[in-house]
């Protein structure tokens, strides 16, 4: 085994999109970075494929127009899967923008490594301690150990975080329930189903360019114990007990199980520790939250952490990341929390869905609504702040 030595002010784990993004945003900074990833090439596989309003106006300010231009409009969402058209919002960006996260990954990946940010793939966190002038990370790759000192260390590695477990960070979790199965299947000949309950359990399916994305709870469904993607003859014997449809002859692409664990870090810092992202905070993908609440944790951490490293930062500023950040989350993980129980719960949800479909059909509401769907609904979201102040900007010169 060899062992080499290097030095940077920030090592991310995680190049996943909000890692990426991060990057992005300290390199833009002149933040010398180092992003770690246990991955050796990069995901293909659709994972999130939703960006909300504040997630596009965010990628369109930072030159990410082409990227966007890949994404289909969406001008309808769902709570608990009561389905409504999106109320209009003043952004150029209104709705949702349907997008492969491997799409998203990539571009975000191009643009660190243009902006000259370090990305060791291969290579996975073995162990780290926090000192009071840097972190020590040791991480393991192709060519043996390796070890970092970094003046700060972020965790993006997604819920099951190395980072967030080496570090010791504590949570405020809630266990798993239920279990979900999930693929993207080609092949495949059925009608779409917007967030269907049936009398067995819950099915979604929509098809987009001859790839089939199909979700399903059978009502009663346990989680189990399972390392790795159920194989496709399960995700297919579900679909039929709870549909009736045969999908066996379609072809998967990719293939998922998740349950409905919900937690967050009590805390996204310690010392010279951060966390963003699922790391931070994570649920089951209902309305496509976690992405979008990670990338806002990106952008937010990545202006207050280049300020820091280059030591401009007013008292507290590297502290207050946690103060605005935390509040996002726990309150998208309090609405996640209560759709999980208009979608998956049994028959005796019928009367709560009931009293939501005769809320839903009244005008504030659904603007409420699209606007937490939207991001756009955060007083303390210090990029909400920005966008109000630009769009101030915008009418006084005009």
């Amino acid at each position: 085994m060899t062992s080499s030595r290097a030095t940077a002010p920030v090592v991310i784990v995680g190049a996943g999109p909000v890692g990426l993004l991060l990057a992005c945003e300290l390199r833009r900074a002149h933040v010398p970075v180092t992003v770690v990833e246990r991955l050796a090439r990069p995901m293909t596989e659709s994972r999130a494929s939703q960006l909300t309003t504040l997630s596009a106006e965010l990628l369109h300010e930072r030159g990410f127009s082409a990227l966007l231009a890949e994404a289909a409009h969406e001008p309808r969402t769902h709570f608990g899967g009561l389905g409504f058209a999106l109320s209009p919002a003043d952004s150029p960006y209104a709705g949702h923008w349907k997008l492969p996260q491997y799409r998203t990954e990539a571009a975000l990946g191009e643009r660190a490594l243009a902006l000259g940010a370090s990305v060791l793939r291969a290579h996975e966190l073995t162990a780290l301690t926090d000192r009071p002038d840097h972190v020590r990370c040791t991480v393991s790759g192709p060519a043996g150990r390796r070890l970092l000192r970094a003046a700060y260390l972020v965790g993006c590695d997604g819920a099951h975080s190395t980072v967030r477990r080496l570090a010791r960070f504590p949570v405020t979790a809630t266990p798993a329930t239920r279990r979900l199965l999930r693929a993207d299947v080609s092949g495949l000949r059925i009608r779409d189903r917007r967030f269907e309950r049936l009398d067995t359990g819950f099915a979604v399916a929509a098809t987009r360019d001859g790839v089939t994305r199909v979700m399903v709870h059978a009502f009663g469904d346990a989680p189990d114990e399972r390392h790795g993607p159920p194989a496709f003859a399960e995700v297919a014997a579900t679909w039929k007990r709870v549909t009736g449809e045969d999908i066996h002859e379609g072809t998967p692409v990719w293939l998922d199980a998740f349950d409905d664990a919900k937690g967050q870090a009590d805390s996204y810092r310690r010392g010279r520790i951060l966390l963003a992202g699922d790391a931070a905070h994570w649920h089951p993908p209902v309305g496509g939250q976690a992405l979008n609440t990670g990338l806002q944790d990106a952008v937010d951490l990545g202006r207050k952490l280049a300020e820091t490293v280059h030591g401009r930062a007013a008292p507290g500023l590297l502290d207050s990341y946690h103060d605005q950040r935390h509040p996002v989350a726990a309150r998208v993980l309090d609405h996640v929390a209560a759709q999980e129980q208009l979608m998956f719960a049994g028959p005796e949800a019928g009367p709560l869905r009931t009293l939501w479909s005769e809320l839903i059909a009244i005008e504030g509401v659904r603007a409420h609504l699209t606007a937490v769907a939207s991001n756009l609904d955060h007083p303390f979201l210090q990029v909400r702040k920005g966008r109000q102040e630009r769009q101030c900007r915008t009418s006084t010169q005009t």
